[in-house]
């Protein structure tokens, strides 16, 4: 079975790819069937159902993924404004997300489709007639539509992670369907009025997000034409200090060159060109924005119309999910599975330079004694601050790792002899001196392993280290 780490981990890549795939610049009914085909492909529901909401109210099943039944007998039903609001009444609140579990529904009612699937006798297995909807938002917190999802892969009723990530999911989706639908509407109105100036400035100005329009070609090109209040307001900048300065001056783009390669197949084929970038604002501040880019007009004179959102609070969440993924969550020190990744380095470039590192496995003594005789919160206070010594105990770009309970690892690279027992002498030292607040004598017992060309995985390694350590323990005794 997969721990904790390893399912969220699999699960945001799974979402990143999800999202990557649902994308801006698509037509809303592109958007639409990305949602639905999202959910079924990266976030491991068998059946996903989109409502749309009209201006008037009534839900309207647009797409459909998973499921030829269900797409045969859902697809363009038409639903009241009040459709969801007596299954809601009854329904779990998960964050956002709203569970209707079969058992609370009136007896010998069923609304919708349902799956012809076995029943479980499991209270915690997933039932054909459970519900679990999404609402989607637009940013101005407009209900958009109504996502619902069934048939989980694993069979059961989602759990902390699998629920998060369908939030996280939905919210995205509630953006990417109010920009669709912008876009819908802006092509629209050059289909019908050539671009009218007068009708372009009213959906330019008065666009919820970040607009922008940039000289592409000649003398100016890069240099910032027009920004609505939006644009201002998500930068900092006042228009002013905008129009007429060069785009790229206020963004951080790793590789100028591939963007702009970029940028003209985007010319060549009238489509749009996706992009996350750093910004910095007046402040000195840096913040994500995310956006489209697709070229107007043609000629000489075509300009780049720039649609952007403030994605930090996203990038921010997603940085924390991987950090959590790779972290051991009561230390904050290194996990074994980022102890691995950077295990796999160092074990290259040894076989490049042939340069031995070690690895030290560090187990601790009377550690039991703590926990049996003042509490594991103590117990977990004084994990803590043994951590921190051996962190601050070992040099620069050497791996301090909690592998579990009371076991630790070092990764040192490029060390042998004289410094690899002056490093273990620090890290007895570090852990040997008193707890805050406690009596007990904690010490730790290390043994190591030499990392060379020959060394064959980090299991082994840890093996031997293992047994060195045991060793080590014997001796004390």
């Amino acid at each position: 079975m997969q721990d904790e780490p390893t399912v969220r981990l699999t699960a945001v890549r799974r979402l990143y790819e999800v999202s990557a795939r649902m994308g801006a610049g698509r037509s809303l009914g592109e958007t639409l069937q990305a949602v639905v085909e999202g959910v079924v492909t990266g976030l491991g529901f068998g059946i996903a159902v989109l409502n749309l909401r009209h201006p008037d109210g009534k839900f309207e099943v647009i797409a459909v993924a998973g499921s030829p039944e269900a797409r045969e007998a859902l697809l363009g039903t038409v639903s009241s404004a009040d459709i969801f609001d007596a299954e809601f009444a009854i329904a779990d609140e998960w964050g956002r997300l709203r569970f209707v579990p079969h058992e609370r529904l009136p007896e010998g009612e069923v609304v919708g489709w349902v799956p012809d699937v076995p029943v479980s006798d499991d209270p915690a297995a997933w039932h054909p007639l459970d519900a679990l909807f999404a609402p989607l938002y637009a940013p101005d917190g407009e209900l958009v539509g109504m996502l619902s999802v069934d048939l989980p892969e694993d069979q059961r009723r989602p759990g902390p992670i699998h629920r998060e990530l369908l939030e996280i999911f939905a919210t995205q989706a509630g953006l990417a369907i109010d920009k669709a639908r912008l876009t819908d509407q802006l092509l629209a109105e050059k289909a019908r009025l050539e671009a009218s100036e007068t009708t372009f400035r009213m959906v330019f100005e008065g666009a919820g997000n970040g607009m922008a329009t940039v000289a592409f070609d000649g003398p100016e090109a890069g240099r910032i034409l027009r920004v609505n209040d939006a644009f201002c307001r998500i930068t900092g900048y006042g228009a002013d200090q905008l129009v007429g300065a060069r785009l790229l001056d206020f963004l951080r783009d790793e590789d100028p060159s591939r963007s702009r390669e970029q940028l003209e197949k985007v010319a060549s084929g009238n489509g749009s060109y996706r992009f996350e970038r750093i910004f910095s604002r007046p402040s000195g501040n840096e913040i994500w924005l995310g956006g489209t880019a697709a070229i107007v007009g043609a000629g000489p004179g075509r300009i780049l119309l720039i649609q952007i959102d403030d994605v930090t609070a996203r990038k921010d969440a997603e940085r924390e999910l991987r950090h959590h993924a790779a972290h051991d969550p009561l230390t904050g020190l290194p996990n074994r599975r980022l102890l691995q990744h950077r295990f796999a380095a160092a074990l290259e470039r040894t076989r490049a330079t042939g340069r031995r590192g070690a690895l030290l496995f560090c187990d601790l003594n009377h550690f039991k004694l703590v926990n049996d005789g003042y509490g594991h919160e103590a117990g977990d206070r004084a994990l803590q601050e043994i951590a921190g010594r051996l962190a601050n105990a070992v040099r620069h770009g050497d791996t301090v790792a909690r592998l579990g309970g009371d076991e630790f690892a070092i990764l040192a690279e490029d060390i042998a002899d004289d410094d690899l027992a002056a490093l273990i002498t620090r890290l007895e030292s570090a852990v040997g001196q008193p707890l805050p607040n406690l009596p007990v004598q904690v010490t730790t017992s290390i043994g190591t392993a030499p990392i060379t060309p020959e060394t064959p995985d980090l299991d082994t390694l840890l093996h031997t280290a293992d047994q060195a350590m045991y060793q080590s323990k014997q001796r004390r005794q």
